[in-house]
């Protein structure tokens, strides 16, 4: 017979959150379990209902909150319970702020032995909501044939239908509503994964934060869209700072949203932007961050750092993609040059150095990150690195540690991999100190963080 108090699927318990997982849910802790529990804030008690175990966690759904944290908000948004697309939107802004601070220090001490005070902290409460430059959003045909638009449920592939989204720019959340009627009245076939129908998958918008210029993209399995022309163009006579409509073809099912091919449909399929000052043109899939503000708060912080630590001189960005770090510092009078594998990201990059009259100074490569830090560290004063979220291979690392330059400047999405990381490159095991540390909210309302770390060499010698 199982104990009274063992735990069990459908056991009742009063508990107190004490922090958030990464995707925003509660964790408490009975009788050596983690408990997980969906809308529970730390420091609240609430009584839950254990559903199911996972390993050494138990799920569960809260019954009734007993004791609400003083940071507890309503949600700006209606559908902030069910949508995945945010995750704590019921968490006030300098709650959202204290926790993910605590959280970038408690991951790069447990687990890179870092621990170093925060520096100035890149929160933006003024623009914590409509912030997005860009959405990429699934759309399906429902059993009455309506169209629903929107992200999905937490945990599914369920859409949560949608109207309006508070985190966009606001200049695209007045997009959704009409271009969601006109394509529920084109009765053209919609299904985001393909398991029920051909057709339309996502509805791709962008926005530049500077310029106000538009892109409007449908993601489709293939081209036969009746009417799709004089529809792009009623778009285009209707919104004015409309500079482009395309036809992204993506026909494969899987996680990648947009295939290899883009058709212009109407007008041009690129839109003007700036950063720092410096003129950028970004096409439908050109990778650029979605904050454009807080893109250009870091790149501050990294320019001056680098000012003020050498002047001048020559620095290596690596993982450069159109050049959105290599040319503010080129604008800043150093040499650079940018590595990236992805061969649009390179030609957008030369392009944009030209663009900006920054090509004397500004050299980019295309090619293996690792391949070519290789053969340019050694002529370099300090390196930018801006990595995907897996972090740094470590044939990177072994280069890095094989060829220190002077200054290090990391700019990373996982702080858990970048813990991993500085684990090696940081003093004792590695040859840098930690000139600084700066949480860099891209994603208010939800729990991911960015950060950058500027690290200074100490020693040319390596701890094994």
């Amino acid at each position: 017979m199982p104990r009274d108090d063992a735990p069990r699927p459908g056991l009742t318990l009063e508990v107190e959150a004490t922090d958030l997982d990464r995707d925003g849910c509660g964790l408490a802790r009975w009788q050596g379990w983690v408990i997980v529990v969906p809308d529970l804030l730390p420091g609240e008690v609430a009584r839950i209902q254990l559903l199911q175990r996972q390993r050494s966690r138990w799920r569960s759904r809260r019954l009734e909150l007993i004791h609400a944290s003083s940071e507890r908000r309503r949600p700006p948004c209606i559908l902030a319970s069910d949508c995945g697309g945010c995750t704590l939107q019921h968490l006030g802004a300098t709650g959202q702020q204290q926790w993910k601070e605590h959280q970038l220090t408690e991951t790069l001490s447990r687990l890179g032995g870092i621990n170093q005070p925060v520096s100035s902290s890149r929160f933006n409460h003024q623009r914590s909501l409509g912030y997005r430059n860009r959405a990429l959003i699934p759309l399906k045909r429902a059993p009455n044939g309506s169209l629903r638009l929107g992200y999905y449920k937490r945990g599914s592939h369920r859409i949560i239908n949608l109207n309006h989204c508070p985190v966009l720019d606001p200049r695209l959340d007045a997009l959704i509503e009409p271009l969601k009627q006109d394509l529920d009245q084109t009765g053209w076939p919609a299904d985001h994964d393909l398991s029920e129908a051909k057709g339309l998958r996502h509805l791709g918008l962008r926005i530049g934060h500077h310029s106000g210029d538009l892109l409007i993209t449908l993601v489709s399995s293939h081209d036969r869209l009746d009417g799709v022309h004089e529809l792009a163009r009623r778009w285009m006579d209707r919104w004015p700072s409309l500079r482009g409509v395309t036809l992204n073809l993506q026909p494969v099912r899987s996680n990648l949203i947009l295939g290899r091919e883009t058709r212009v449909i109407a007008g041009q399929d690129s839109l003007q932007e700036s950063i720092c000052g410096l003129a950028l043109v970004l096409d439908t899939s050109t990778f650029f961050q979605v904050n454009t503000p807080q893109a250009e708060s870091i790149i501050t912080v990294i320019c001056d750092w680098m000012i003020s630590v050498l002047g001048r001189g020559r620095i290596l960005d690596a993982y450069c993609g159109i050049g959105t770090i290599s040319l503010p510092l080129a604008a800043r009078g150093f040499e650079v040059i940018g590595i990236e594998r992805h061969p649009s990201s390179i030609t957008q990059a030369i392009e944009n150095a030209e663009r900006n009259g920054l090509a004397s100074r500004c050299h980019f490569l295309q090619g293996d990150v690792d391949g070519l830090m290789s053969t340019e560290l050694s002529g370099c004063d300090a390196i930018v690195v801006d990595p995907p979220r897996r972090g740094l291979d470590q044939s990177v690392l072994n280069t890095l540690l094989a060829c220190p330059p002077a200054y290090l400047a990391y700019l990373s999405c996982d702080p858990a991999t970048q813990a991993r990381d500085l684990k090696q490159l940081a003093h004792p095991q590695g040859p840098y100190a930690i000139d600084g540390l700066h949480p860099v909210d891209f994603f208010p309302q939800t729990s991911h963080l960015e950060s950058l770390v500027l690290l200074r060499r100490v020693s040319c010698e390596v701890q094994r």
